[in-house]
């Protein structure tokens, strides 16, 4: 008798080593060359796109630009190089104190002569002075100030220039104003006088521009009769 299989039982089916199992999937394979080319088809077509003439036409100005630039920077140089600008200079060549008294002890009232001198160091290049201003001081306190006209010079040239101090009811602090009244009986007075200048030196079409920043230390005589007794000054560039 045959054993009863019930429907629900499970079965073993054995494989033989000689049998093939096959699969109707077949993996996918890349093709690399397909791929490739597909990339080198965009390409082309991109690179078949032509450039718009604004495009080109800005491209050259900004080389223009760049040229011009060189040009001018490389000659700035050159320039500089063979005339060797200097510094103008600037001192005092006489000075005077008219008057000196005070007004309810601490206002002062004056006035200052100043003859000042400008000079050009250079042998070919022009140099202009603009935003010429001066400064009286006593005591690192400013008394009185003064601006001056722009002006130009030449090569090897010197400027007088007569600068006039007026200080009219100036607030001095206790201190300071004893110590000027003590100065005045020892007929020994130490003023200062700082200028600021901006400079403009020309060289052809190139043009440079600076400031200068000058300090000088002025001791003086007495009044009615002030006269300059020592001076020294100090200019320095920014």
């Amino acid at each position: 008798m045959q054993p009863n299989i019930s429907p629900t039982s499970e079965q073993t089916i054995q494989i033989s080593p000689e049998q093939i199992v096959t699969s109707t999937k077949q993996p996918k394979i890349h093709h690399p060359f397909r791929t490739r080319s597909r990339k080198l088809a965009i390409l082309k077509v991109d690179g078949q796109q032509k450039t718009k003439p604004i495009v080109w036409f800005a491209a050259i100005l900004c080389f223009i630009f760049s040229l011009v630039l060189i040009f001018f920077g490389i000659a700035t140089v050159i320039c500089y190089l063979a005339l060797k600008p200097s510094n103008p200079s600037f001192d005092i060549s006489n000075a005077t104190l008219n008057v000196v008294y005070f007004e309810s002890k601490q206002y002062l009232n004056g006035e200052f002569d100043l003859r000042t001198n400008f000079t050009n160091p250079n042998r070919r290049v022009h140099v202009k002075f603009e935003s010429l201003y001066i400064e009286l001081l006593y005591s690192n306190r400013l008394i009185a100030s003064q601006t001056i006209k722009s002006f130009t010079q030449k090569p090897r040239e010197t400027r007088l220039q007569e600068v006039k101090f007026i200080s009219s009811l100036v607030f001095l602090p206790q201190e300071v104003g004893v110590k000027l009244e003590k100065e005045v009986q020892n007929n020994r007075l130490n003023y200062y006088a700082k200028g600021t200048f901006k400079v403009k030196v020309n060289m052809g079409i190139i043009h440079i521009s600076f400031w200068l920043h000058s300090m000088c230390q002025i001791e003086m005589t007495a009044p009615p009769a002030g006269a300059l007794v020592a001076k020294q000054c100090i200019t320095t560039r920014s």
